[in-house]
């Protein structure tokens, strides 16, 4: 976490499930908006750091942070990351497309939703 707000965590060792441990922490130290707010400033910083500031994605980076946040709370207590990360498989593939259920493609494709939170925009099925 201290190279992650440093920037000097190398590109290459920051990648989905990085993201989700990282914002896991931040959520575990921190109120939930609070969390979001340090994890999001420390991520722009990151992306800037790396010579991508454009990386940067509000919307997914906020809907991950909430529903990191809701999974945290649906534990009786609160988990290490180990517990997190094992009933919780599903947000640490990135490939599984975890916010997919929630918003349409072409939103989070938008230049709307990378500059700032859009709700979600689509129904979610039973």
């Amino acid at each position: 976490m201290d190279q992650f707000e440093r920037g000097t965590l190398p590109n290459e060792c920051f990648h989905h499930r990085e993201h989700v441990r990282v914002a896991f922490l931040y959520l575990s130290l921190y109120p939930a908006l609070e969390a979001i707010q340090l994890f999001s400033r420390a991520l722009q910083r990151f992306a800037t750091a790396h010579g991508k500031p454009q990386l940067y994605h509000e919307t997914i980076t906020w809907a991950l942070m909430f529903l990191i946040r809701e999974r945290m709370a649906r534990s009786e207590n609160q988990p290490t990351w180990d517990e997190f990360s094992r009933s919780n498989a599903d947000l640490l593939a990135w490939e599984n497309r975890p916010l997919s259920r929630y918003y349409r493609e072409e939103t989070l494709a938008s230049e709307l939703a990378r500059a700032v939170f859009i709700f979600p925009d689509k129904l979610i099925q039973p």
